[in-house]
């Protein structure tokens, strides 16, 4: 099952992918923006969020879960947006369907990365083993793996309340499991001509310049922008002249 938060309901069809760790909340006020032009569908991937844990996710079978739930809500066209791991599923699907109008990739590159996750994946696995009363504990579980505040609060908006407590949105151990597979690079087919956007946050290092020959191989028809003053996280960091590039590429 793949869980969707829909904003608006008239205008083409915009999909939103998040990153790693991250669900469609993370993108509620750049949806309802982006809602003013389009039909936006924010998605939960698979082992985040409400969406299904898949226990094996490769791009191939995070993209195809997507592509699945396209299907059923009957969207034939549509653009498609990816931030960071959301971005190489987003590559991923422009590999497997004509169905993409235009492409945006936020902040990532069709390349291998080095494990930049591993003590914050020790953390959300300590973090799920413990009965958690309130987001000031949890805080303390994670401050040990997360020196950073800004991380460890986006880290836990996947709290959610239950019966039992507070419990992650995340399937945690499956993402483990695919860690290796989510810092390779996307299997991609060569020369894909849909139009493509990439965008980077000028501090970021996901996206250097020794990458962009392989961006071009992949896309041919890539375009690039570089939001000043941001980092990893450049939508949330300046949401609005990121919102008015997006809006500029698909219209």
């Amino acid at each position: 099952m793949t869980h969707v938060k829909q904003y608006g309901s008239t205008g083409p069809n915009l999909i939103v992918i998040h990153g790693l760790f991250g669900n469609a909340d993370n993108w509620h006020s750049i949806a309802q923006s982006l809602a003013e032009q389009f039909t936006v569908y924010c998605i939960d991937l698979p082992n985040h969020g409400q969406s299904s844990p898949m226990s094996e996710a490769t791009y191939p079978k995070m993209a195809q879960a997507v592509l699945d739930w396209t299907q059923e809500a009957g969207l034939e066209r549509f653009y498609l947006l990816g931030h960071s791991m959301g971005g190489k599923v987003a590559m991923q699907m422009a590999s497997l369907t004509n169905n993409i109008e235009k492409l945006i990739v936020v902040d990532i590159a069709p390349v291998d990365y080095q494990p930049s996750h591993t003590k914050i994946l020790e953390g959300l696995q300590a973090l799920q083993t413990q009965t958690i009363s309130n987001r000031k504990e949890a805080d303390s579980i994670l401050t040990p793996y997360e020196p950073s505040l800004p991380i460890r609060q986006f880290l836990l908006k996947n709290l959610s309340k239950t019966d039992q407590g507070l419990q992650l949105r995340l399937a945690v151990d499956h993402i483990a499991k695919a860690y290796p597979t989510i810092l390779a690079k996307p299997d991609l087919m060569k020369g894909n001509p849909i139009a493509t956007l990439f965008i980077k946050g000028e501090k970021s290092d996901y996206i250097v310049t020794e990458y962009q020959d392989s961006i071009l191989h992949a896309f041919p028809n890539a375009s690039f922008k570089i939001l000043a003053g941001t980092g990893h996280w450049l939508h949330a960091e300046k949401p609005v002249p990121f919102t008015s590039l997006v809006k500029r590429f698909l219209r």
